[in-house]
């Protein structure tokens, strides 16, 4: 089982122009990981339209491919949208780059039964191309659906061009147990983000808050082990949504879970209300510069701690 790193990561780095893609690649590296998985999706102070990426210039992209080669590296592309139009892009730089999956949702910011509905005959306009490609297409619960929910739409497309993206936190958001979301979707699985959650507070309401892989209230043990037993994938991404925090997309109940207990119990927050308030967490330079730096290097530091973890991990489940 390889273990690879998505940008995500690393994304007050990328934010605030410490880090681009070529140094995200060598700092994937330097901490002993196989893969890089790029986000090329908008955000602040990113390329507009290529996220991580400055463009999609054909000598641009293949610089990337020889720095990921040059490190002897995989590559794997974060999209979003099912649309042909968004991911007829996505999968021409993925090409270029050598990218054999590429991870999309279907939600725009919130849960939409009238995108959800449409997502099948969306994807299965793109299989053509996935064939064109040789590229796996990986459908990700992406905060607002429920495993149940992403399976129902792989059948529908009914491709081995696209399965599921297994993200093992964003089923929380959905009240779902991540035990329980990891064990339905791994045999559809084709790509993953590994992570860690805990429930706090902001104010009076309770959040999803992303911490270092092992320090959450996630069984990661286990979700590693369903992964290794019974899906396909060959590599576990590290998504260190750390500092993140994100609401609760559906209602109490959706996804199965309606009590604050198990994965779910209330913990404290990760960081003192005085410096920065959960819901804060993902754009901390909105607080303040002390904030910001602080965030930072919690940021860096927790790469490491997650590493480690799922390397032990690997270690007990993949001799």
């Amino acid at each position: 089982m390889k273990l690879g790193l998505e940008t995500e990561s690393c994304h007050l780095l990328f934010q605030h122009r410490k880090m681009d893609v070529f140094s995200f690649i060598r700092k994937t590296w330097e901490l002993g990981l196989e893969g890089v998985e790029l986000n090329i999706i908008p955000d602040l102070n990113l390329h507009p339209e290529f996220g991580v990426l400055d463009g999609d210039e054909k000598r641009y992209l293949h610089r990337i491919r020889e720095a990921i080669e040059q490190y002897n590296l995989y590559c794997e592309i974060d999209t979003r949208f099912c649309e042909k139009a968004a991911l007829a892009k996505a999968l021409v730089i993925a090409n270029e780059l050598g990218a054999d999956v590429v991870r999309t949702y279907v939600s725009n910011g919130k849960f939409n039964p009238e995108r959800m509905k449409k997502a099948p005959e969306n994807l299965r306009e793109i299989v053509p191309l996935l064939k064109k490609y040789r590229i796996q297409l990986a459908l990700e619960n992406h905060e607002h659906e429920t495993s149940a929910e992403i399976i129902q739409i792989i059948k529908a497309v009914d491709s081995i061009w696209v399965g599921a993206h297994c993200d093992i936190g964003n089923a929380m958001m959905a009240w779902e147990d991540p035990v329980e979301a990891v064990k339905a979707l791994a045999p559809y699985t084709y790509s993953t983000h590994f992570k860690d959650h805990i429930v706090t507070l902001h104010d009076d309401t309770p959040v999803v808050c992303g911490v270092p892989i092992g320090q959450g209230s996630i069984d990661v043990d286990e979700c590693f082990r369903l992964l290794v037993e019974h899906s396909p994938v060959k590599r576990i991404n590290i998504e260190n949504c750390y500092p993140y925090c994100a609401p609760f997309a559906r209602p109490q109940g959706t996804g199965g879970v309606d009590q604050f207990t198990g994965a779910f119990a209330i913990k404290p927050t990760i960081f003192p209300a005085s410096l920065i308030k959960p819901l804060d967490y993902y754009y901390p330079h909105n607080i303040s510069a002390e904030a910001l730096a602080q965030l930072t290097q919690a940021q860096i530091e927790a790469l490491k701690i997650s590493r480690d973890k799922l390397i032990e991990l690997r270690h007990k489940y993949c001799q």
